[in-house]
């Protein structure tokens, strides 16, 4: 899996430094941007299958594939982020997830712009190249800070996000929107976000961060408590010191 990620790392690193040229012109980018995403999906398809060939499949820019065993298949989102990445912005990952019997097992989160790895096995903890990852033990809410993203217009979710930002806003340090779930996620393992919620994300969004805040410590539920986080799209995050007074008010503006 890491092998993947920085093979798939190096292509997209390649392909960002072209599209920031692209943005002088009007046409083009949004194009170029797909075949780097499809591209990069492809590269981390063969490496995968080619070390498990009768695992399954589920990425974002292919179709699903059923391996020959049921039990075990990979996530992967090869571009978390795009829009960053089609505007120059040097924050997008890829992400890299084995679930086994409908569970998260192995997770990687990879960011080339820094080189950093966010890794974790279950059971196993999570790491950050070579350092341990905790999630953070602030408990009082007027210091902590949150990530979110900010539902574009015309989003069905943009009522009830801006409704939950007015609930929680005077009640923190802030609310940050990078526009990247995984490394949203990766960042609340590391300790950097103290929690983070969204709601409209697929499951390669939130696979692999799912089982790196886990074994980080921290907690990750559905907003929607009865619901399954990764299949539901809608997910809260954060560390345990504070994440039941999160979770009460996110959950209180649905």
């Amino acid at each position: 899996m890491i092998k993947a990620a920085r093979v798939a790392g190096r292509s997209l690193t390649k392909d960002f430094r072209e599209v920031e040229n692209l943005q002088v012109s009007i046409k083009g980018a949004g194009d170029f941007v797909s075949r780097a995403d499809r591209a990069a999906e492809q590269i981390i398809k063969e490496e995968l299958l080619e070390a498990r060939a009768t695992y399954g499949w589920l990425g974002e820019e292919s179709e699903p594939i059923k391996g020959e065993d049921p039990t075990r298949r990979w996530i992967v989102d090869p571009l978390d982020g795009t829009t960053n990445f089609l505007h120059g912005l040097p924050h997008w990952a890829i992400s890299i997830a084995l679930e086994h019997k409908n569970e998260i097992v192995s997770a990687v989160i990879y960011d080339p712009c820094t080189d950093e790895m966010f890794i974790s096995e279950k059971g196993q903890g999570a790491w950050l190249n070579d350092t341990r990852l905790r999630v953070s033990g602030r408990k009082r809410m007027q210091e902590t800070i949150y990530a979110t993203g900010v539902p574009h217009s015309g989003d069905e979710n943009l009522s009830i996000s801006l409704k939950e930002l007015g609930r929680l806003l005077p009640k923190c340090a802030g609310v940050r929107s990078f526009g990247a779930a995984a490394l949203d996620l990766a960042y609340v393992a590391a300790g950097r976000f103290d929690g983070f919620w969204q709601r409209g994300l697929s499951p390669w969004d939130t696979a692999a961060g799912i089982l790196i805040v886990r074994e980080s410590g921290g907690l990750v539920e559905s907003i929607s408590p009865e619901k399954n986080e990764l299949e539901d799209g809608e997910i809260i995050a954060g560390n345990g010191e504070i994440f039941e007074q999160f979770s009460t008010i996110i959950r209180s503006s649905s």
